[in-house]
């Protein structure tokens, strides 16, 4: 039975497809091999997806409720494109923290859709992300400053050839942080209009 106080970290995504996610996860290794040494942790296959907003520990009881204002954003939303491409680091300058690869929005619709998401979650309670959306994969979270300049040099030297992705739907998804890395469980998947 589920306590009145108990929380689950939670966040909305666009989910992404095996051939995109097997992609991503060749450019991963592609890094990983040239430079082992370099201390990070490497995003995971299953893992991979384009978050659109972090909610962090929610109590459970709100989770419906959280689950309901995603399913009217999509159904606001129409199915659109984006475009996987770029390669950078996060800070763009000093030591790198985090390496992502780009998502572009050539329609808006991301964008859109992004705006009444955060309209809805704000209606039903939620509190609105300050920061616009910078839509971004994150590959790696580099632990040591050791190599990290190095690698996020052959990153963004590498490169990601520019990979459509189609998006018909937003997903409300838990995030549990285990020893092994962080399991992911949709909570709720909702089709765009």
């Amino acid at each position: 039975m589920r306590t009145h106080d108990e929380s689950w970290r939670l966040f909305i995504a666009i989910e992404l497809p095996a051939s995109a996610r097997k992609r991503l996860t060749d450019h991963i290794e592609l890094l990983r091999k040239a430079l082992p040494e370099v201390r990070a942790s490497w995003s995971r296959e299953n893992n991979l997806h384009l978050t659109l907003k972090f909610l962090g520990d929610t109590q459970v009881t709100k989770a419906e409720m959280l689950s309901q204002a995603v399913g009217r954003a999509a159904s606001a939303a129409h199915p659109f494109e984006v475009i996987i491409a770029g390669c950078g680091a996060f800070p763009p300058r000093g030591q790198p923290r985090v390496l992502w690869i780009g998502i572009e929005d050539p329609s808006g619709e991301l964008g859109r859709a992004h705006k009444a998401l955060e309209d809805e979650c704000a209606l039903a309670g939620f509190t609105r992300e300050p920061r616009t959306l910078h839509p971004h994969l994150t590959i790696a979270r580099l632990r040591q400053p050791h190599g990290s300049r190095q690698l996020a040099a052959m990153h963004q030297e590498t490169g990601f050839e520019p990979q459509p992705v189609s998006v018909s739907a937003i997903a409300l998804i838990r995030s549990e942080l285990r020893s092994e890395g962080s399991r992911h469980t949709i909570v709720s998947r909702h089709d765009l209009s």
